[in-house]
């Protein structure tokens, strides 16, 4: 990778099927290639001092060009003010009260919501959660 200076790098968690998919739709939003995507779940990942593998792999994070890292509803609305066909969803943020419910909804799955599924024994929501069990509890 070129020493490019990114506006924002993204730490997401890559056993998820759900975030490998709106990350892979970021990264092609991003045409100004103004973000940094860091599959956390992969062993060489390199994080921030502050910024642990495991609560990486619980939570969106976002360390921002500033240098502050951001999680739940607030890294969203960092990568949306990068993505110029998301910028709407940045501004319609700032409105009162949506961070708030944006911010429970980033609570209410704050692990992969595939995880919910895991017990169903859907085979791929299943591996998904036997590897992030094991990743979180370094076992991998």
């Amino acid at each position: 990778m070129s020493s490019e200076v990114y506006k924002s790098t993204v730490y997401f968690d890559g056993l998820c099927p759900l975030r490998r998919a709106e990350i892979g739709h970021y990264g092609r939003q991003d045409t100004e290639n103004s973000l940094r995507f860091v599959d956390v779940s992969k062993t060489t990942a390199t994080l921030p001092v502050f910024l642990t593998q495991q609560q990486a792999m619980k939570r969106f994070h976002v360390l921002a060009g500033n240098g502050r890292l951001v999680s739940g509803a607030t890294a969203f609305v960092d990568v949306w003010r990068r993505l110029p066909r998301w910028r709407w969803a940045a501004r319609v943020a700032s409105l009162p009260g949506a961070m708030t419910i944006l911010e429970f909804g980033c609570r209410l799955c704050s692990a992969c919501p595939a995880d919910r599924f895991a017990a169903a024994e859907f085979s791929v929501f299943k591996y998904y959660d036997q590897q992030r069990s094991a990743l979180c509890q370094n076992k991998l």
